[in-house]
């Protein structure tokens, strides 16, 4: 849908119902509507582009009411919706034509002039009317006018109707900000030394794509919520093609072509928005892309983004965790500094300060190091002049974030860690974070005070011990210290700010407030500390200076504001003298003013600087003269200035008595062109100044340290650093000079020994990867600000550091053996470099995209690099210069974030994991040969979720057995047994975010994962709930975690590097801590751990435990590693089989070739006539002989299996954890008591598995195993019952006699099985079996000789099949997944197939009674692009329609062999085709259903490639509830039945144009099933949120209650005994612990309740029906009104484990010694039920009985426990009927009365579910393993019956016991009870 289209909301969902359109507006609501859950069902507004439209939107905002946003999805195109070509709602001004712009080929509009303000186009025409424009991004594509400015004006709308405008410019030289508007200066960054960036347009300015998010702009900078975009001004000087709006976040580097072909996580740019491209060029070369702001500075805002996910680098433009957007990627940036031309690192040590003047070299003396700004990229390292702008030209948009929290605890800690906390913070690499001017000394000099992110740092400078101040939970922007070491002040840059007051001596928090400030620059203690100022900006960006009274805060912790005052003018510094607290000073943008506090008001008068008010003056500090006897009149002020200048101030007189300025040499060979006057030329900028006795230290924008006498006469020292100085400050007693530089360099300077001593170093980036050297104790690093640094663990010192300035390192790893360490950078390099020579020994250039992960094995053989285009290189390191052994290309995954994790060896280097070739799969190779040993696919794992889930990390855990650990997107950690992939446990983050890293210890004590801002680590041998703790202490995402090789200390890197010491010691009583219990057998092990459960009073819970019995949901392929004791049958069959009579010589040679061998080029095809010069076939697949044996596993030959297709079209079953049993006892035909009555829903997983013939009426589909055959008259239903396993799809004979249905393969069968059925009687005819896994299609031939199956992805075979003997003709396999099979109805022996990259064409030749294929292959067209072929369906002689999961038809000429024409027939991928004369229908995922006219496509088959596809057009559309999956129409396509994966089954009448429901079903897991007391009706609840209410006669759905994101988990229906049987009710129990009380009369929610924190898992209904009695997961019992809503009382008797059933009844019995009208028990997970006697009207509930039960004994390892249930019995209420409550398999029946077990029934398994039947001695069981038992309590027979392909976990008995309804994920089944 194009901008301005119309459209459906966002948050709407349609529902229909019978004589009504699924995408029209119903006649009667079938959804019951709720204000706050459920959603409505109408149609949305106007579609855009209308002047009605247009005004009926500023109507309803003149009237304060907001429209619907539904005509500006999904995107808006602005100028197109207003009309800006006819100035009627738009106005210009000035010079604005249109012209044609060459490099876009397009009309664009130009706005040129000298005042901006006068030339202009404005949207709307007048400032009293409104855009009304909801969308949060604003798209504008322009290009600034070389050499000129430009001003782009914006008027916001908020929420509470304040408007403000958003200015981007490069007039503007600094951002400013009011509350009303918010100017942000757009620069243009040039390369040249200068940083001169605002300025006009370069003569190379590009187009630009700049995308505003309006929505956090206004939250970060004026914290107040997005509206709408009223109004728009752009002024000249500027081309601008358009605007949009949109809520979707568009990559305009990606196409939609382009983000399909590549599989891209981003959101393509719409075509009409797109620049063109050309052919073989990148985007990036030609365009540029801004996002501002982008994703570091989340404004306090509870919203989620949600719009796009970063791509991998080098495809697309990205967005950056941080406040900077490139208009580069990663690999392509540049410095904007100097460049070096060499590409190659440049390595040094540490630079030491060269002799100057007097100043001498001396080595480091201490320790420590690493910086971190928040978020940024290389190309921002360059210190700029503020902290909010735009750079253009490499297009740096840059902005200083917020931070994040951190505060260092322990929140997960558990007495299993001993000591608690486990670890300890250690040492931290790193300094500065918002700012690197703060570092002050201690009374003493003996330690530095610096701030390092959130944490503040006491360093001693001589021993180079640290300590912490800990609390802030963002990044520290100011410190300051009071003059007796006594008091520390600092303050949070995160708004409001945060202050804390410290005890400087023990480190403790002595006060905690909020500062009157909005954000706070700078601080000032005066010397006893009793008064400290703040100064800072209000929420309106003005100035403000506090003072606080400090006197009492060590008494009670108060804090007092004596004074605040408003400035309007700048304050850059503030201080409070040292010889009286109450004056001050301060200095900013040209004032100089002295401060006095006074009769609480801080009062303050300009010094008057003459001709120097202009200067921008950055520092001041107070200094007494020489003769000075502590008089207010000897006292001196200095400031200095960003031009150079040095004012000395004499406070007393107001006046500048000496003005001084530092200006560069002249350099002697340089001829002097101009005399430099005092006012004229270029000074050297002083950042910072301190004063001593006699000295004063000046630090300097050139990198200098200066030490001069008071007098400036000479300097005595001199200093030069790496990078321009922020801050210097004296010792107090003024023999040392600390400072400090923006490139995050700490030191001080030694004045009488004139030595300088570094502090610290550190990053000035997020540290991206780090790797330990084993013997030296050495850690190397990588960071964005494009250095590698080695670190001293020991010292925390850097040893060595290399920078690249033209590439940035990606990753790192150290040589285990030998003295060099290997590092990955952005430009697919991989180096190794030599600790000894600091050299570069050799160079490797095999990667195409950026080094994403290096990893070596532990024995030094092998290196691996991956990189970001999917290449994995091995390399052999066993020699100092590593050679390439191996280059593989696509198999490390290409669409997932690049982490330097995604590699991993395992410990006894023989195995290597990666993620890949998907982001979805995990890949486990032998590292010597690379021969593939497991592959995992991971997005089986979350199954609930309705998110792909994807793998984040790999880790091997240490020691044997060998554990690989998976880390995904949905925040847990998968451990896996590396042998065979079976999963042995989960474990959750506890954390925001999946981890970003994994480590175990060497002892396998520790499981470390990094996991957003914070590191968890786990007990990781415990198996049922381990104990986790998590440390908080990074203020940014911690991208790597790892144990030193000593295992004593933990490491963390992110924004700093934290070091932290393991508390931990061994463990006595651990025999082998090394091996964790992974794959104990056997009933012992079960019992201790038991044991251990009850001792820790927790419930128990069973660890599942890998077995070939119980797979994990994961598809894996696995073999051993050579050499291993496992052996595994190499063998293709696993069953006996005849050979054909087709020489063995035969096969061998042709078995290895694929079954393609004739391929003709695109550019190719279509030339001449396939009748005539048809491409010669070639014989692939040798003929099976007809006097063979019939044995239906046939011989072939496989090749590797495939990635699982992208494509919806493909078959995929759904994942179960039951097993099929074969120990069934059925009962005697004709003597069943059960029979199966009525199936309800339809399976919407299969495809193609619904048929429907309109002559005969024959009607059949699948649910589940069961082929239902339907008469649509009647609605009586036949079942076919023959398959073991999900039915994947049907295909009907041409005359309508024989139906075929293929199911999955079972868990213990070797082949999927086919089913031929006789219409007429219903019988299964024939099984056949050939295909491994799964059947994909099947097709019978025209006149039904043949039938073809296709083989799903894993199988890839394609098998012919005679009708006359079933007897297997042909088999072949297939290089590629195949999605469809069509046989070509003019012609018998022709079928086609079509798949991944190609369509093939299959001829049947017959020769006596042997029949061959042969196989012809034509090319994906190229208009195509990289889509596959999803569907096909033939058409009139020769045509063949095609389609692509790009939303294209292809139309193939079958008689010359190529494709002439194509016409885009939907936005996403085509499942079904159907074709009948001149109409074609398509269905596609996108829930679209069309009809096309296609009569005039034979002719347009004459024009050839010249044809075009205007004349197609499209009848008519139709929206469904889900993506289309099969479809069966008449031969005029009037009418048809189609299937969606809602499971839902609609017809179609194109004539009426309405979709009518026919069958339908929950889409996912059926949770309760309940009946009204009258059974006219029952309910369902399932996951998908939805409680359903049908008619019990008919099972039609009459009423359906929605509430999104949520599930339903629990129901109950009011009893007739509540006095309202016209008000019936239904109480639903929602996974976010609410209650629901839905009304059924008046379909609608009456009441909702939240009695509970954790999902709902069982309710019942009092028996008088007005209380309500719920469970939870975490074992609370809630009682509550059902009039009032109000709970009452809340029993935790069995908190700790689920409550797994609840049930009440009336209270029969009065001598149970209790007293109370009702009975009603709780059942709970671990084997507890407790019953109880109530009377609710009296508030009395008194316990009668408490059943504890032993665990049961697993032997084999299930996927789950079975559930704890009971039930009263319905025939002797004083019995309790328990199942799974026990150490056996078994139904127990215990005596209330009695108090004791009175009888015992033994079960085949562990019962799943339970039901008793009201009216008779029956009991319905199911069980896990698909079976059902019907036992007579009576007579103590049983009956099993099948019907169901998964685990049968519910059974409910009607009130009358005339039904029973059994549930299997969300297929139901009614069974009518007979009388047997």
């Amino acid at each position: 849908m194009a901008g301005g289209s119309g459209g459906r909301p966002a948050g709407c969902r349609r529902v229909s119902h019978p004589a009504s359109p699924g995408s029209r507006v119903p006649h009667a609501p079938l959804t019951v509507r709720t204000a706050e859950s459920l959603r409505c069902c109408a149609e949305a507004g106007p579609a855009g582009g209308g002047e009605g439209s247009w005004r009926a939107a500023q109507d309803r905002y003149s009237r304060g009411v907001a429209p619907s946003a539904a005509w500006q999805h999904p995107f808006l195109n602005v100028f197109r919706h207003f009309r800006v070509d006819e100035w009627k709602r738009s106005s210009k001004e000035g010079d604005v034509a249109m012209v044609t712009d060459k490099t876009l080929k397009s009309a664009v509009y130009r706005i040129r002039g000298s005042v901006s303000a006068s030339n202009y186009i404005q949207l709307p025409r007048t400032s009293t009317q409104s855009l009304g424009l909801t969308g949060r991004y604003l798209y504008v594509l322009f290009r600034p006018l070389p050499t000129k400015h430009f001003v782009i004006h914006l008027d916001v709308s908020t929420e509470d109707g304040q408007v403000i405008r958003v200015s981007f410019s490069n007039l503007f030289k600094e951002f400013k900000s009011s509350a009303t508007w918010l100017q942000f200066p757009f620069v243009f960054q040039t390369r040249t030394p200068r940083r001169d960036l605002a300025g006009v347009a370069p003569s190379s300015a590009r187009w630009t794509c700049l995308q505003l998010d309006l929505q956090d702009t206004l939250m970060f900078y004026l914290n107040r919520r997005y509206s709408h975009l009223k109004s728009i001004r752009l002024c000249a000087s500027l081309l601008v093609r358009n605007l949009y709006t949109s809520d979707l976040c568009f990559d305009p580097a990606v196409t939609v072509t382009e983000a399909r072909r590549a599989k891209l996580p981003v959101t393509p740019v719409p075509r009409e928005m797109a620049f063109p491209v050309p052919k073989g060029e990148s985007w990036h070369d030609h365009y540029i892309h801004i996002w501002f702001p982008s994703d570091g500075s989340k404004a306090p805002s509870n919203q989620v983004q949600k719009s796009c996910t970063p791509p991998e680098e080098g495809h697309v433009s990205q967005r950056l965790p941080h406040q900077i957007a490139f208009s580069k990627p990663l690999q392509n940036s540049r410095s904007p500094v100097a460049q070096i031309p060499s590409p190659v690192l440049v390595p040094s040590v540490p630079k030491l300060l060269p002799e100057v003047s007097l100043s001498y070299k001396h080595p480091e003396m201490s320790k420590v190091g690493a910086p971190n700004i928040h978020g940024q990229h290389p190309l921002s390292w360059e210190k700029v002049t503020d902290a909010h702008m735009v750079v253009s030209g490499e297009h740096v948009l840059a902005h200083k974030s917020a931070g994040a929290s951190m505060t260092l605890e322990d929140t997960g800690s558990c007495k299993l860690f001993l000591p608690d906390p486990v670890l300890k913070l250690k040492g931290v690499i790193g300094f500065g974070g918002h700012s690197t001017q703060w570092a002050l000394w201690t009374k003493d000099g003996a330690a530095v005070i610096y701030p390092c992110h959130a944490i503040i740092i006491v360093l001693h400078v001589d021993t180079g011990e640290q300590r912490f101040f800990l609390g802030h939970t963002d990044k520290v922007s100011a410190l300051a210290l009071d003059g007796n070491n006594m008091l520390l002040a600092s303050a949070q840059m995160q708004p409001p700010s945060m202050m804390r007051l410290w005890d400087f001596q023990t480190g403790g928090c002595l006060s905690l407030f909020r500062s009157p400030l909005h954000t706070v620059c700078s601080l000032s203690f005066s010397g006893s500390g009793a008064l400290l100022c703040g100064v800072g900006k209000d929420r309106h960006g003005k100035t403000v200076v506090v003072a606080w009274g400090t006197d009492q805060v060590g008494i009670d912790g108060e804090v007092v504001v004596l004074a605040k005052v408003h400035t309007d003018f700048d304050v850059q510094t503030f201080r409070i003298a040292f010889f009286d607290e109450t004056r001050m000073a301060s200095c900013g943008r040209g004032s100089v003013r002295l401060w006095r506090l006074r009769g609480g008001a801080l009062r303050s008068c300009a010094v008057d600087l003459g001709e120097h008010c202009a200067l921008e003056l950055t520092d001041l500090a107070f200094a007494r003269a020489l003769d000075s006897h502590w008089v207010p009149s000897a006292y001196m002020l200095y400031v200095c200035s960003h031009s150079g200048h040095i004012l000395e101030i004499d406070p007393q007189h107001m006046a500048v008595q000496h003005i001084r300025r530092l200006l560069p040499t002249q350099s002697p060979d340089v001829p002097l062109t101009e005399k430099q006057t005092f006012s004229s030329g270029s000074g050297i900028s002083i950042r910072s100044l301190s004063v001593s006795l006699t000295m004063c230290a000046v630090g300097s924008e050139d990198g200098y340290l200066r030490v001069w006498p008071l007098d400036f006469s000479s300097v005595l020292l001199e200093a030069e650093h790496e990078g321009p100085i922020s801050s210097v400050c004296f010792s107090p007693d003024g023999l040392r000079v600390l400072s400090t530089t923006s490139s995050g360099h700490l030191g001080f300077l030694d004045v009488p020994s004139r030595e300088y001593t570094v502090l610290a170093r550190s990053h000035m980036a997020p540290v991206l990867a780090l790797s330990m050297e084993q013997s030296r104790r050495q850690l190397a690093t990588v960071s964005l600000d494009h250095t590698v640094r080695i670190w001293d663990l020991t010292t925390l010192r850097q040893l060595y550091d290399f920078m690249s300035p033209d590439e940035a390192p990606c990753a790192v790893a150290f040589h285990p053996m030998l003295p060099t360490f290997f590092c990955g950078f952005s430009s697919g390099a991989v180096r190794s470099f030599s600790l000894e020579n600091s050299g570069v020994l050799v160079e490797h250039t095999r990667h195409r995209g950026a080094i994403t992960s290096l990893v070596t094995t532990p024995d030094g053989s092998f290196l691996f690099s991956s990189c970001s285009q999917g290449s994995l290189v091995q390399y052999n390191c066993a020699v100092p210069r590593c050679c390439v052994l191996r280059v593989a290309a696509n198999m490390v995954s290409q669409d997932g974030h690049p982490n330097p994790n995604t590699l991993a060896v395992s410990g006894d280097s023989r195995r290597l994991a990666f993620v890949g070739p998907s982001k979805c799969m995990v890949t486990v190779m032998e590292s010597a040969s690379l021969d593939e040993l497991l592959r995992v696919d991971v997005s089986t794992l979350n199954l609930a979720s309705s998110h792909l889930d994807w793998a984040v990390a790999v880790c091997f855990s240490p020691g044997v057995p060998v554990h690989l650990l998976v880390s995904t997107s949905s925040k847990k950690v998968v451990i896996l047994d590396a042998m065979s992939g079976h999963i042995i446990r989960e474990l959750s983050s506890v954390r925001s975010g999946s981890c970003s890293s994994l480590a175990v210890s060497e002892d396998s004590r520790f499981l470390l994962a990094a996991t957003g801002r914070a590191i968890t680590i786990w007990d990781y041998p415990t198996r049922a709930n381990p104990s986790t703790q998590v440390y908080i202490g990074h203020s940014e995402s911690v991208q790597a975690v790892a144990f030193t090789p000593d295992q004593q200390q933990v490491l963390s890197a992110g924004d700093a590097i934290f070091l932290w010491d393991v508390l931990a010691t061994p463990e006595s009583d651990r025999s082998e801590p090394g091996v964790p219990p992974d794959h104990e057998a056997g009933p012992n092990v079960e019992q201790l751990e038991d044991i251990a459960s009850g001792a820790r009073e927790l419930p128990r819970q069973q660890v599942p435990v890998p077995s070939q019995a119980s797979p994990p949901p994961l598809s894996f392929h696995a073999r051993p590693l050579e050499g291993s004791a496992v052996t595994f049958s190499t063998s293709d069959e696993e069953g006996p089989c005849e050979e054909s009579h087709v020489s063995e010589g035969l096969l061998q040679a042709q078995a290895p070739a694929p079954p393609v061998l004739v391929e003709r080029e695109a550019s190719g095809a279509g030339d001449g006539l396939r009748e005539t010069a048809r491409v010669p076939w070639a014989l692939t697949v040798p003929p099976h002989h007809h006097n063979q044996t019939i044995e239906w596993t046939t011989k072939k030959t496989k090749i590797q299996p495939p990635t699982r297709p992208d494509s919806y079209k493909h078959f995929i079953p759904r994942y179960k954890t039951s097993t099929q049993t074969k120990s069934v006892s059925f009962p005697p035909t004709g003597r069943e008591q059960l029979r199966l009555k009525t199936v309800v829903g339809y399976n919407g997983n299969g495809r193609a598995n619904m048929v429907w013939r309109p002559d005969t009426g024959f009607f059949a589909y699948t649910c589940g195993r069961l082929v239902v055959v339907e008469d649509l008259h009647s609605g009586t239903q036949q079942h076919w019952l023959g398959h073991p396993e999900e039915i994947s799809t049907l295909a009907l004979s041409q005359d309508g006699q024989v139906l075929a249905s293929a199911s999955c393969r079972g868990n213990t069968a070797t082949h999927c099985q086919i089913c031929i059925w006789d219409v007429p009687t219903g019988f299964c005819q024939h099984l056949l079996s050939h295909h491994d896994t799964a059947v994909q299609a099947l097709a019978f031939s025209p006149v039904d000789e043949f039938l073809v199956t296709l083989g799903d992805y894993s199988d890839c075979t394609l098998a012919l099949w005679s009708t006359a003997t079933y007897e297997l003709l042909s088999s072949t396999c297939l290089p590629e997944p195949m999605h469809g099979v069509a046989f070509n109805p003019w012609d018998a022996n022709e079928l086609t197939c079509v798949g991944t990259g190609a369509i093939t064409f299959w001829l049947l030749q017959q020769c006596g009674t042997d029949t061959s294929l042969q196989v012809h292959r034509e090319p994906v067209p190229e208009v195509v692009g990289a889509a596959e072929l999803t569907s096909l369906c033939y058409g009139p002689s020769p045509l063949l329609y095609c389609g692509s999961s790009s939303g294209q038809v292809c139309v193939w000429d079958t008689s010359a062999g190529h494709c002439f024409l194509t016409w885009e027939a939907d936005d996403g991928e085509i499942g079904v085709l159907l074709c009948s004369g001149s109409r074609l229908v398509s269905g596609s995922n996108t829930r679209r259903l069309r009809l096309w006219a296609v009569g005039v496509v034979p002719e347009l088959r004459c024009k050839g490639s010249s044809a075009r596809s205007s004349s197609v057009y499209m009848e008519h559309e139709l929206t469904l509830d889900g993506a289309v999956v099969s479809a069966s129409f008449d031969s005029g396509m009037d009418m048809g039945i189609v299937g969606t994966t809602a499971g839902t089954l609609w017809y179609i009448s194109w004539m009426e144009g309405t979709s009518t429901r026919l069958i339908s079903g929950h889409r996912s897991k059926v949770n309760e099933v309940v009946f009204s007391p009258s059974e006219s009706h029952c309910a369902t609840c399932g996951e998908d949120g939805s409680v359903r209410v049908w008619s019990l006669a008919s099972m039609e759905l009459v009423i359906q209650f929605q509430v999104l994101n949520q599930s339903c988990l629990c129901l109950a229906w009011s009893p007739s005994s509540s006095g309202r049987p016209e008000q019936q009710q239904v109480v639903a129990g929602y996974s976010d612990g609410t209650l629901r009380v839905f009304s059924i009369s008046r379909t609608a929610m009456e009441l909702k309740m939240h009695p509970h924190r954790t999902a709902l898992t069982a309710i019942a209904f009092s028996s008088d029906g007005h209380t309500i009695l719920s469970g939870d997961k975490d074992g609370l019992v809630a009682v509550s009104h059902t009039r009032t809503g109000m709970t009452f009382r809340v029993f935790n008797d069995h908190w700790g484990a689920p409550i797994s059933a609840i049930q009440s009844t009336s209270k029969e019995y009065g001598d149970l010694g209790v007293e109370g009208v009702d009975l009603w028990l709780a059942a709970s997970g671990d084997q507890r039920v407790s019953i109880w006697a109530s009377d609710w009207s009296l508030n009395h509930c008194a316990l009668l009985e408490w059943l504890s039960f032993p665990a049961p004994v697993i032997t084999e390892a299930p996927g789950l426990l079975p559930p704890s249930l009971a039930a009263f019995c319905p025939w002797d209420r004083e019995l309790l009927v328990c199942v799974g409550l026990g150490a056996y398999e078994e139904v127990v029946f215990y005596s209330l009365r009695q108090k004791q077990v009175v009888q015992k029934t033994p079960l085949p398994f562990f019962a799943t579910s339970l039901s008793l039947s009201p009216g008779t001695h029956l009991m319905a069981v199911g069980f896990a393993e698909c079976m059902l038992r019907l036992l007579d309590c009576e007579s103590g027979t049983a009956q099993d019956f099948a019907g169901h392909d998964d685990s049968v976990h519910l059974c409910r008995f009607t009130p009358s016991a005339r039904l029973l309804f059994t549930a299997a994920h969300n297929e139901i089944l009614v069974w009518e009870v007979t009388n047997s």
